[in-house]
């Protein structure tokens, strides 16, 4: 089986250092060839919350894409996230599959996910990291997706960020 190549979201905005860190190290416990970008701060959207850190990984899996979302799943309980009724919260660690290849699918997951188009703290990261692959829905590079996103909506910020 040929490995597939995923791209995964990492937030949090409880201890945030901390957690920031495990999710790069159970990441690469989990898939292979991780890489990530680097760290930027922003605001809370949806709540009034503590900022958040955040960032984008890129990894090469042979898993399914269900497979992928329970292990994120997983890890994310593993690091103490309690998920709620309620879709916007504060949290320890929140990974979000992003893309799959360039499948796009309605389930088990929505991919690419909707996020990628509205959220900096997600696009920002991407462009960074993955400059010139190409968005599977819109067929713009992520360069060029945060080229011409509106940058005044929200407030985000690379920190200097020391992963170990």
């Amino acid at each position: 089986m040929s490995p597939h190549t995923i791209l995964v979201s990492i937030g949090s905005n409880i201890e945030r250092e901390h957690y920031t860190r495990q999710s790069l190290i159970a990441l690469k416990a989990h898939f292979d060839q991780v890489s990530v970008s680097s760290v930027y701060e922003s605001e809370a959207v949806g709540f009034n919350g503590s900022p958040f850190y955040n960032a984008v990984a890129r990894a090469s899996t042979t898993k399914s894409i269900q497979e992928v979302c329970d292990t994120l799943k997983q890890i994310e309980k593993d690091n103490g996230r309690v998920h709620s009724d309620k879709k916007f919260c504060a949290r320890t660690l929140d990974l979000d599959l992003l893309t799959y290849d360039s499948r796009t699918t309605q389930t088990p997951v929505v991919l690419p996910r909707e996020e990628i188009c509205y959220n900096a703290f997600v696009l920002w990261p991407l462009a960074e990291l993955v400059p010139s692959d190409i968005h599977p829905k819109t067929q713009q590079t992520y360069a060029q997706m945060w080229r011409e996103f509106d940058k005044q909506k929200q407030q985000l910020r690379p920190i200097d960020f020391m992963w170990s």
